[in-house]
């Protein structure tokens, strides 16, 4: 009962959050039309290579979606937390420093994001950048919980037994989460819509998932996620109306560290990190895809963006040319197995070969041949709905083959 009454006193804190972001909402769709110029006129801007025109699109205006949330935050602070302000009760300290702690992170990937994108920064950069960021969450985790026990997958326990506590290890991994997060929907990106809409995608999951587990014993930690979740997702739409094909707006580096770090902090403080993982699966697939390139074992241009081909404006995979003295015997051997499953188009002219960049967009072209940028764009989305609901079915039905549930 008691339990109930303290839930029914959550529902004004959600009630206000909705309503705030759906103000939020009207406010950055209203925005974001007015400061297009602003950045142009700021060289804040860019041609886009996969269309015939090469009209000037304003840049990095996820900056604004992302302050329309940051202040939305800002002023739905206080209100969780009116019972105990009012009623004089004893303050849950811990509670308002995980909530501060949270968008401490989040503003700083904002302000560094931007700075990606006004400075253009180094990969080595972009992989510091997110560790940095996510220090005061870690910090918080450390003072306020503090748990680094894991409990044991059952295949794995006669060998590690029923837990394993991985101290300093699993800050480590909560770290390289926050790096994962930002960069995966940073690599998988480059057509008009792609990068809000696969974030919009894994926000409903996540979402979702929240309010299933909301009669569980850890409703407070996903209450706490969907504060964050609900004015992000409104904030996100908004901007997808003007970056969906064909886009108005690009959205830069800052929405996709602003995405990032805003799934890494609802999956650390709330403790579900591994179900946010799970909703993740397009870009886990698009990293491991890409990682002969991404480690440079195989030539990786600076743009791996597909070609548009103009007489019948459709998009079509982008190679990269290279000797074979180029790569190594680790590298060869990678790409032979790619080319046994048929995941690569591969072409050799004596010792010249020609392959597709390796992204899953384009291995998606490869697959189902040239598209439309928007057809492309809808089937990446797909794919994205697809593994949610592949995510939801790993962690509900066959989880009680890895975990007593």
């Amino acid at each position: 009962m008691e339990k109930f009454k303290e839930m029914c006193s959550t529902n004004f804190p959600l009630i206000a959050n909705v309503l705030m972001s759906i103000v939020a909402y009207v406010a950055t769709s209203r925005l974001i039309p007015t400061m297009e110029n602003m950045f142009i006129k700021a060289n804040l801007y860019g041609i886009d290579m996969n269309k015939k025109s090469t009209k000037k699109v304003p840049e990095a205006m996820g900056v604004v979606s992302g302050c329309a949330f940051l202040v939305t935050m800002f002023l739905f602070i206080p209100i969780p937390f009116c019972d105990y302000i009012f009623k004089n009760a004893y303050f849950p300290h811990n509670q308002f420093i995980d909530m501060l702690a949270a968008l401490l992170s989040i503003c700083c990937m904002v302000l560094l994001g931007f700075a990606d994108d006004v400075l253009d920064l180094r990969w080595r950069h972009k992989l510091l950048l997110p560790t940095i960021a996510s220090l005061p969450l870690l910090m918080v985790y450390f003072v306020n919980f503090n748990s680094t026990l894991i409990i044991v997958p059952k295949p794995l326990r006669a060998w590690l037994g029923f837990s394993l506590n991985l101290y300093i290890l699993y800050y480590v991994y909560m770290g390289m989460l926050a790096v994962f997060c930002t960069n995966a929907i940073n690599i998988l990106a480059g057509i008009n819509g792609l990068e809000v809409g696969q974030s919009v995608i894994i926000s409903m999951s996540i979402l979702i998932f929240n309010a299933i587990e909301l009669t569980g014993d850890m409703w407070k930690a996903h209450l706490f996620s969907m504060y964050f979740l609900i004015p992000y997702t409104f904030t996100s739409l908004a901007l997808l109306k003007y970056n969906w094909y064909p886009s108005r707006v690009f959205v830069g580096d800052t929405f996709c560290y602003l995405s990032g770090m805003t799934f890494a902090v609802v999956g650390i403080i709330g403790h579900f990190s591994k179900t946010t993982l799970l909703f993740f699966i397009p870009q886990i697939i698009n990293f491991i895809y890409s990682v002969p390139q991404l480690f440079h074992l195989v030539p990786c241009p600076r743009h791996r963006l597909p070609k548009i081909n103009k007489e019948t404006d459709t998009l079509d995979p982008s190679r990269v040319v290279f000797n074979k003295s180029e790569i190594n015997i680790v590298a060869k051997i990678i790409m032979k197995i790619y080319r046994i499953f048929r995941l690569v188009d591969w072409k050799e002219e004596n010792d010249v070969i020609i392959c597709n960049n390796l992204t899953l967009i384009n291995f998606v072209l490869i697959s189902v041949g040239p598209k439309n940028e928007c057809t492309l764009t809808t089937i990446l989305i797909v794919i994205q709905i697809t593994c949610s609901m592949l995510a939801f079915i790993i962690r509900y039905p066959l989880a009680s083959l890895f975990y007593d549930v």
